[in-house]
């Protein structure tokens, strides 16, 4: 049963070359690749793919670029085994990363999401401890010597106090992704809104923690550059008001109350809030400052 790796592409040839070379340089064969260009300018990707001629890798090109979102749903169309992953087209898969996915999966075939061990890595491909990552991995991840089963309220409350998932990792059981959709109205944490929508009907989470998988974190994502002028974070509150909501109908009190304090998300906002204050950016001092304090 080969993993099926699904890479979005838009972005930087280098980093989509070394993406996919790292596929390439699996432990295990027991893989497919499908990339999907969402119609990137440059074609050198198309060039690359061509002259491996790797009977395992398939690419299709857009003849428009429609965006992430409608990139994810094409990914997911296009899944035909059992466990899919769609990776990021500047992250690196480890070399174990296909053999401990598909392992988790033999041992807990019911998991629904399976989270490997994740080291972070900057621009250059450097390994990087922020501060972010820290509390993400040290403090909020529930800790466990081997691979843990988690679900329910529990989850949902732990994933409210601060998301510890790094999406590009993530494997996921292909019936149960068809049961969900990506939510439009929220483009930077629509892979927060499709996780915890899987968590609400049900879906049980398997962490591992054997280390396969290099998340890039770099300064000019886009995620980031919203980080700057404070503009993520209302998104981020639109959505926590959300999860509230979808607790509440669940009767999830602990995970109601978790969504509103938002407490790692007013956090990350005050961290950001010198950094703000001496640039004398006075647009996103307004906007952390309202994130961390308000409703």
């Amino acid at each position: 049963m080969p993993l099926d790796i699904f890479i979005p592409y838009w972005g930087d040839p280098a980093y989509m070359v070394a993406t996919v070379e790292s596929v390439l340089a699996q432990d295990s064969d027991d893989w497919v690749l499908t990339i999907v260009d969402d119609a990137y300018p440059d074609r050198s990707i198309e060039d690359y793919i061509k002259s491996l001629a790797h009977p395992r890798i398939e690419y299709i090109r857009k003849d428009v670029n429609e965006g992430i979102t409608a990139n994810y749903r094409t990914c997911v169309g296009l899944a035909k085994q059992e466990m899919m992953v769609i990776l990021g087209c500047d992250d690196l898969m480890l070399p174990n990363y296909v053999s401990t996915i598909l392992s988790g999966h033999a041992q807990f075939p019911d998991a629904t999401i399976i989270q490997p061990g994740v080291n972070v890595i900057d621009e250059n491909g450097h390994q990087v401890k922020t501060l972010v990552d820290t509390v993400k991995q040290q403090l909020i991840r529930p800790r466990s010597r081997g691979r843990q089963l988690l679900s329910g309220e529990a989850l949902a409350t732990n994933l409210m106090h601060g998301v510890w998932l790094y999406w590009p990792s993530l494997a996921f059981r292909t019936d149960k992704m068809r049961q969900v959709d990506f939510r439009d109205g929220y483009p930077i944490i629509q892979d927060v809104a499709l996780t915890m929508d899987m968590v609400y009907l049900g879906a049980q989470l398997l962490v591992d923690p054997a280390v396969c998988f290099s998340y890039r974190r770099h300064s000019e994502s886009a995620s980031s550059t919203k980080l700057v002028d404070g503009s993520r974070f209302a998104g981020e509150r639109d959505y926590f008001q959300f999860a509230a909501s979808q607790a509440r109908e669940l009767g999830w009190a602990k995970t109601d109350r978790a969504a509103k304090l938002r407490l790692t998300s007013r956090a990350h906002a005050l961290a950001l809030l010198p950094k703000a204050i001496r640039t004398r950016h006075s647009v996103a001092v307004k906007a952390l400052v309202r994130h961390a304090f308000g409703n």
